[in-house]
């Protein structure tokens, strides 16, 4: 069963042409002993067939004539509508049983994302706390889907892209406490001695969302000393929706709100991943990461970051985490 999907742990840099850049570095991540979430993944021939066997290919290049926003939708709903061919469903049903099937984090892994010379971050979705089979081919469905925000299609009509293509992340999803981004450089300056991290309460929905400003700190690499901490007061947060799917927003209870996210030895574990992630991916990394209630640390994704000099305009999730007080995390 090798036709359209690969555990993650089998996947390597060198996969990302047919799996996508997400997929492949989380593969990367596991073969250097980084602690990632269990998934597989779904190579781009799976949506390539799709489209082929529903007749949709031709839709969508005659749908992309049209503006950004009617292309996105009339792509969008028929996507959204049309049966996975037997083959793949089969396949797909079968890893998921594989991991046990529990809830899982739905990812797109766009083909050329997550490089040092273009930036898909942000332009396409994650679907979180997915349960069963059903729900589990919606949100393919919707990954592929997201190929054709008007955002997306805008963007690779620049880059001379105007079909794309696109694999997806699986993986067994992680009950955070805790979640936020790191970069292994100070995302304004530069500067490569430093360790940026953001942390909020939860899953990273409220920051992404703009309903919660994360804690912030600049910690040395170097030294381990914290530089700069900023602690903001975290009035929402997401968790697991107990009806079965999805998430739900709360509010963060008064003693946790303006408490710190983070503690000494937590900011320290963090710095130590984000230096292994740079050391064994030879560059500055942009890290999804998040903490289990069980306290464990895992990594979620991790890009290059996609500036190379102090001053230089920063883009994809590095622009985002700048926008907002160091610290938006994308959507995918």
């Amino acid at each position: 069963m090798t036709a359209y999907t690969r555990p993650l742990s089998e996947l390597r840099r060198a996969d990302a042409a047919e799996f996508g850049g997400k997929s492949a570095n989380l593969g990367d991540l596991l073969a250097a002993e980084i602690p990632v979430p269990v998934g597989f993944a779904l190579s781009a021939a799976a949506y390539g067939d799709f489209v082929r066997a529903t007749g949709l290919d031709g839709m969508i290049t005659t749908a992309l004539a049209e503006t950004p926003d009617h292309a996105s939708k009339t792509i969008g709903e028929a996507m959204r509508f049309a049966p996975l061919p037997d083959p793949l469903r089969e396949e797909l049903e079968q890893r998921y049983a594989e991991l046990g099937e529990p809830p899982v984090a739905v990812r797109s892994s766009a083909l050329g994302e997550d490089s040092h010379d273009v930036s898909f971050a942000g332009q396409q979705e994650s679907f979180l706390w997915i349960r069963g089979v059903e729900q589990l081919s919606d949100a393919v469905r919707d990954c592929w889907a997201s190929l054709y925000t008007p955002r997306a299609i805008v963007y690779r009509r620049q880059l001379d892209r105007p079909t794309g293509a696109m694999g997806v992340t699986v993986q067994q999803m992680v009950d955070a406490e805790v979640s936020g981004v790191l970069f292994t450089c100070n995302p304004v300056s530069g500067d490569p001695s430093m360790v940026a991290i953001n942390a909020s309460w939860g899953l990273g929905i409220a920051v992404v969302g703009g309903e919660t400003t994360p804690d912030d700190y600049l910690v040395s690499k170097v030294t381990g000393e914290v530089v700069r901490r900023t602690v903001s007061s975290k009035e929402v947060e997401y968790v697991p929706d107990d009806a079965g799917r999805g998430t739900v927003r709360r509010e963060v209870p008064p003693e946790r709100r303006d408490a710190p996210c983070l503690d000494e030895e937590q900011l320290a574990a963090l710095v130590d991943l984000g230096r292994r992630i740079e050391r064994h991916f030879g560059s500055r990394q942009d890290v999804e990461w998040a903490i289990a209630r069980d306290g464990s640390l895992l990594a979620l994704q991790a890009r290059p970051v996609t500036t190379s000099a102090p001053g230089q305009k920063l883009s994809g999730s590095a622009l985002s985490l700048v926008m907002s007080t160091f610290g938006v995390p994308d959507k995918d």
